[in-house]
């Protein structure tokens, strides 16, 4: 039997890789999905952030020191301009954010009510939350001072001259961001769990295309089984796959020199798990379709959109709730959520991770197992 499944699975791979054109689909394409990967988040580097400011509570000293707190800040570059200057520039986009500090704000956070600010953009909230963020921390400093000072604005003035003129000594260390190339290595794995799915299916239409051109009638009157020529495109099927995961992370790790953000044993385990359920859902796309077409239908109907939540193109934490929720119950969100624990150094779940994706493999190989013992379309093709 094994010999069997031995010749039948070499002859297949002599078969599928005998045109080139078979190691671009199969082979160059996880490269092709590292580099759009790199491409995509290669200038998603730090910039610089347009801020504008309208201080309209004239010389007032915390009104005149929360422009200067925002303009010390790192990657924002400050204006100082009228109200209906910086609503006309926010407009034309020649400004990112701008900040409106009105007449009374100074008072009104000496009084630890802080009213009279407001941040203003077009863009939405992912570019105001860093001006927010750190406006949110400058003012609960002030607002501590002014619960110290009790309400005597006296008080008030002379500790937070004190705060103003302390000597602070602060000593700082650069750390290296890891975050970006942590989401270039995901969004590629993203891309090569797309193509390792699509291979996968391809592979295994080889049994449909052999009904359709009588090959497969004529290798089952020889001794060989119909399990064995089942269980040698699986064994072809996987070897793919396996050459895909090893490719694609030589390429991501030792060729673009990005740091996936864990051991590339543990990533490669994982991919190679996610390979058996890959194949395993490959054969059960193939026992439910009469012919190559309807495969493919079935293929695009079910890879594109699962990956698609299970975010594999862009990151989930963009996508509302329900869609994650959603995702959840698709075999590639479990494959980025336990290279993100990873990542993070949270090895807690990923057992349970594991599993899932390991009953994910069998459940589908019994449903597979199962429509394949039941079909008797020897006729179809004929």
């Amino acid at each position: 039997m094994w010999r069997d499944i031995w010749w039948v699975a070499v002859h297949t791979l002599k078969n599928t890789f005998r045109k080139k054109s078979s190691l671009l689909v199969y082979v160059g394409l996880p490269i092709i999905g590292v580099i759009g990967s790199i491409m995509l988040y290669g200038s998603a580097g730090q910039q610089v952030l347009r801020v504008g400011i309208a201080n309209e509570d004239g010389s007032a000293v915390i009104a005149a020191d929360t422009a200067a707190y925002v303009s010390s800040l790192q990657h924002v570059k400050t204006t100082l301009l009228s109200r209906e200057e910086l609503k006309k520039k926010l407009a034309s986009a020649d400004l990112d954010s701008g900040l409106i500090l009105e007449k009374g704000y100074s008072d009104s956070v000496a009084a630890g009510k802080p009213e009279g600010i407001a941040i203003q953009s077009v863009k939405g909230q992912t570019v105001t939350a860093y001006i927010k963020g750190m406006l949110n921390a400058y003012l609960d400093n002030t607002a501590a001072i002014s619960r110290t000072a009790g309400g005597d604005r006296a008080a008030f003035d002379k500790l937070y001259a004190d705060y103003r003129g302390g000597g602070f000594k602060l000593e700082t260390q650069q750390v290296a961001d890891t975050s970006l190339t942590k989401a270039m290595s995901v969004q590629s794995i993203g891309f090569l769990i797309l193509f390792m799915m699509t291979a996968a299916v391809n592979l295994s239409e080889i049994i449909l295309k052999s009904r359709e051109d009588r090959t497969y009638y004529r290798i089952l009157s020889s001794p060989i089984s119909a399990r064995s020529y089942v269980l040698a495109n699986v064994l072809v099927n996987i070897a793919v796959m396996v050459v895909q995961v090893a490719v694609a992370l030589v390429a991501l790790r030792y060729v673009f020199g990005v740091d996936p953000g864990l051991p590339i044993a543990q990533l490669g385990g994982m991919l190679i798990l996610f390979a058996l359920v890959s194949v395993s859902l490959s054969l059960v796309i193939v026992a439910f379709s009469k012919n190559s077409a309807v495969s493919g239908a079935m293929s695009n109907l079910i890879i594109t959109p699962s990956c698609l939540l299970a975010g594999c193109f862009f990151p989930i934490s963009i996508m509302p709730d329900t869609i994650r929720k959603i995702g959840d119950f698709m075999p590639q969100r479990w494959v980025l959520q336990s290279i993100d624990e990873l990542q993070t150094g949270d090895t807690s779940r990923i057992a349970i991770n594991l599993a899932v994706l390991a009953a994910f493999a069998l459940v589908f190989f019994l449903v597979a197992a199962y429509k394949f013992g039941r079909n008797n379309d020897t006729k179809t093709f004929v």
